[in-house]
């Protein structure tokens, strides 16, 4: 079985199919809705072979079917019909919890997203656990305000890095995972990495998309696998 992972950001639009090296990208944004995004991903594909798709959803989930408008693209996803449009089986999935899937060893793993917002999901025995931990209150607002894109461009990369450390802190102590992922765009701001957390990598996304299908997660775990840092920074 062939699949192509569809990874739907607010800035980009990003594709790999089985069998594919390198991924295609386009520009996304807020004029992009759901019908958009499929006639974009079918120019993109073209001359790819697949039989089924993975969609990696910038807005929150519920049993494969989004619950909410994406912040940053156009109206018009919540009730869509993915699969009608691409004519094609379709799994779709928060995009962090893509990554998270992608990133995923064993036991009980949480992931952070650092991008725009706080991307979280807590994988435990393999079983994803889509999250909003974002929206928990923290400190006079909620933990994404103040470990998110305009945290960052408010108070300056030494805060936020401070800031980060803590949230991570916080978050290991109440949900005690094996180890914390930080994911995003945005980690490859950190000096250091918390204690017992690694760095992901946004190109586990499509890993994620591939594992959602068993039959191809197994083509997909012969890739080579991701660099990891340590909790000081060096590569493990």
């Amino acid at each position: 079985m062939k699949i192509l992972v569809v990874d739907v950001g607010g800035t980009n639009l990003k594709i790999l199919a089985t069998g594919q090296a390198e991924p295609r990208r386009t520009p996304s944004g807020p004029k992009m809705d759901a019908a958009q995004m499929v006639q974009a991903v079918r120019a993109l594909a073209e001359g790819w072979d697949y039989d089924a798709v993975s969609i990696g959803y910038p807005g929150p989930v519920r049993h494969g079917a989004p619950v909410g408008e994406p912040p940053n693209l156009a109206p018009g996803w919540v009730g869509f019909d993915f699969a009608k449009a691409f004519g094609k089986p379709v799994k779709l999935i928060n995009d962090a919890a893509m990554q998270a899937l992608g990133s995923y060893d064993k036991g009980k793993m949480l992931f952070l997203g650092l991008g725009t917002g706080l991307g979280n999901t807590l994988i435990v025995d393999g079983v994803v656990v889509p999250m909003e931990l974002g929206h928990l209150p923290y400190r006079d607002a909620t933990f994404e305000d103040y470990v998110g894109e305009a945290a960052l461009k408010r108070d300056g990369k030494r805060k936020w890095r401070k800031r980060v450390e803590d949230v991570v802190a916080r978050l290991q102590a109440a949900l005690l995972p094996d180890e914390v992922v930080l994911g995003g765009g945005n980690v490859r701001l950190l000096k250091t990495l918390p204690p017992g957390s690694r760095a992901g990598d946004n190109a586990n996304a499509f890993a994620g998309g591939f594992r959602l299908w068993p039959t191809a997660a197994k083509k997909a775990a012969a890739k080579k696998a991701p660099v990891r840092r340590t909790a000081k920074g060096s590569k493990a």
